[in-house]
């Protein structure tokens, strides 16, 4: 299929990978096995689909787009490809079993469907991503945000290689990275009440965490957590790493 032919459609963020490199190191960081399932989403003209049945796994696609659904179907035949023409935030993963989540995913979409997949009942083993450069940047920065805590507090997330603009057709204005979201852990209670406590620790920029937190817990309730954990009262959100925010969660929610 030729990516030139087929014209990207703006309203689904379509960008075709055209790069061999980033291919082949996006199989690699999955570290697929022909006993694996594959969930891709948005495979577009295939070309990462194809690569994908080459390692001997299943391949589960599902494609927003109906005829490059249907173009896919027709130039890629294979009993190892399953191909679904629909919306991936209307997908149920449940009936999938162990599976992991490869894919150049549109950039309007990145965060919810890191949020679907990583606190999904049923979550992936890992996924390897195709995001906005910028983007995975700040979810593996030092400097955490509400979505670097997120990806953090669910799995292990590691920025693989940037993918310049002009690997894909159409270029996008910005360079890509792959993303590994690694040892994914999905939903529970826990990782649910401390995104609570983060929200509530970022929701105002221009105020210290201690201000956040205790318009929401109580300026008392704050000032003892902090003291136990030693944290200093002028810490800013950003500057508190997962770890002393999964003590936080826990002993403020007591």
């Amino acid at each position: 299929m030729n990516t030139e032919i087929m014209k990207a459609k703006k309203s689904l963020g379509q960008h075709f990978l055209r790069s061999e490199r980033a291919l082949k190191k996006i199989i690699e960081t999955g570290e697929i096995s022909p006993e694996d399932t594959i969930l891709e989403i948005g495979p577009g003209t295939g070309t990462l689909t194809r690569k994908l049945l080459e390692t001997g796994a299943k391949v589960i696609a599902i494609e927003k787009d109906e005829k490059l659904c249907e173009s896919l179907r027709k130039e890629t035949p294979s009993r190892n490809l399953e191909l679904i023409s629909g919306d991936i935030l209307e997908f149920e993963p449940n009936k999938l079993g162990r599976y992991k989540v490869i894919a150049n995913i549109p950039y309007y979409l990145t965060g919810a469907i890191i949020k679907k997949f990583l606190t999904a009942k049923n979550h992936p083993e890992r996924m390897v991503l195709l995001v906005q450069k910028e983007v995975a940047k700040r979810i593996i920065d030092k400097k955490e945000s509400v979505l670097s805590i997120s990806v953090k507090a669910y799995g292990k997330p590691k920025l693989i290689e940037t993918v310049k603009a002009g690997s894909f057709v159409p270029a996008p204005k910005v360079d890509s990275a792959i993303l590994l979201i690694d040892k994914v852990c999905g939903y529970s209670k826990e990782r649910e009440d401390l995104m609570k406590v983060v929200k509530a620790g970022f929701s105002s920029k221009r105020k210290k965490l201690s201000s956040n937190l205790s318009g929401i817990f109580g300026k008392d309730r704050v000032q003892k957590v902090f003291q136990k954990i030693n944290i200093d009262e002028n810490a800013r959100a950003e500057d508190v790493p997962i770890e002393i925010w999964q003590k936080i969660a826990e002993r403020i929610l007591e």
